[in-house]
């Protein structure tokens, strides 16, 4: 009898072992590269857009009646009846509703309107205060308004307001997603939200997105890229739209990270605005105009991780002033917390002695952040009024 159960209990481990070996080597297919896609995965892939508002199974493309059923009415059901939502004027629209777990995987929308009124919300799990609260165009690094290309591994913008994400953002029980119109006009949004049902890893954390506006900085102070981030996590992104109210170069701001416990002095402290976002010397190239004259200007780029991927320069007449877009994701080099992150970035140029020049520019961001749950208090999102840029 010993014998027996000394050969069960063997015959147990072994059979626990290749179980745990089966779970290790299961591909959940959670997030998709190129290093895992062939694999295969009992993961399920779903999609919602005003075509299939719920997303399930087989029940895309049923409408019979929607906002372009006139342009449908020789060809019925399943010809585009639904192609867009229309949000109107201080509603809320709710985009996406998932039950169970899985992850988000792409979003791509293109909204009418103004960017900075219509507010994306995103909620996970069964939190009553969002993760997500930034204005449409500034999460889609579009915070001036106008359009700008933009490509890039966690976001795309294409021609001619086609926002896309990339972002993974995973959940447990359920995620929501919403987008507000603050404005006083009814905006029509075409979008589409790609996901994945599948099984979460316990190690996984929750995306967030913050964003602030100040404008202008005080004389002499720093602005605030995020505060009050509370938890264990890891930073992955910033971008800034960031207007300059004085004449010549406005980026030696140093970027600094306060995580776990810093006072005075930061763990991570960078050495210039341009050289956070992986440029160099004003973000300046040189070149030749016709009449042989060494001209110096801005040079826009777009790369993977990082860029400074709008200038607008401004025409002389109305539009006058110089404004700048800029993007920084830590993908490969994650900023890694485990109790707290405070970021803040000096505005800061140059005076016409050689010395430094405390701005007071008109600045807005969204940090991007993963963690886990709960989140400490987001700031109160801005009024209308104080959002808007002309």
């Amino acid at each position: 009898m010993k014998k027996i159960m000394i050969l069960l209990s063997a015959a147990f481990l072994i059979i626990s072992f290749a179980k745990a070996q089966n779970n290790k080597n299961s591909f959940n297919g959670l997030g998709v590269g190129m290093d895992n896609l062939f694999r295969l995965s009992p993961a399920k892939t779903r999609s919602i857009s005003p075509e299939n508002p719920t997303g399930e199974k087989g029940k895309g493309g049923m409408d019979k009646e929607g906002v372009a059923s006139r342009a449908s009415r020789d060809l019925g059901q399943g010809w585009k009846v639904s192609p867009y939502v229309t949000i109107e004027a201080g509603k809320t629209h709710t985009l996406a509703e998932i039950t169970g777990a899985g992850a988000i995987q792409h979003l791509w929308l293109t909204p009418t309107g103004n960017w900075r009124f219509s507010i994306v919300r995103m909620y996970w799990d069964d939190e009553t205060t969002p993760s997500v609260e930034v204005p449409l165009g500034d999460f889609f690094g579009m915070g001036w308004g106008e359009y700008a290309h933009l490509n890039s591994l966690a976001v795309c913008v294409n021609p001619g307001s086609a926002f896309n994400s990339y972002w993974l953002m995973p959940f447990r029980k359920k995620c929501k997603i919403t987008i507000e119109n603050i404005n006083t006009e009814k905006v029509t949004v075409y979008y589409q939200v790609d996901y994945t049902l599948t099984d979460v890893p316990d190690d996984a954390a929750y995306f967030h997105a913050q964003f602030r506006r100040t404008n202008p900085v005080k004389y002499r102070d720093v602005y605030t890229i995020a505060d009050n981030i509370k938890g264990k996590g890891h930073y992955v992104g910033t971008y800034m739209a960031w207007g300059v109210h004085n004449n010549g170069w406005w980026g030696e701001g140093e970027i600094k990270f306060y995580m776990d416990g810093d006072n005075d002095f930061p763990t991570i402290n960078g050495t210039g605005t341009e050289d956070y976002f992986c440029g160099s010397y004003d973000f300046d190239t040189r070149k030749k105009i016709a009449a042989g004259v060494e001209v110096v200007d801005y040079t826009e780029f777009s790369t993977p991780y990082a860029g400074l991927h709008q200038v607008i320069r401004g025409d002389g007449h109305y539009k006058v002033m110089q404004r700048f877009g800029m993007y920084r994701w830590h993908i490969m080099d994650p900023i890694r917390f485990e109790q707290d992150l405070k970021i803040t970035i000096q505005d800061l140029g140059w005076r016409h002695d050689g010395t430094y020049l405390p701005q007071q520019s008109d600045i807005s961001s969204v940090a991007y952040w993963y963690q886990t749950e709960p989140h400490g208090a987001f700031p109160k999102l801005p009024s209308k009024d104080e959002l808007e840029v002309n």
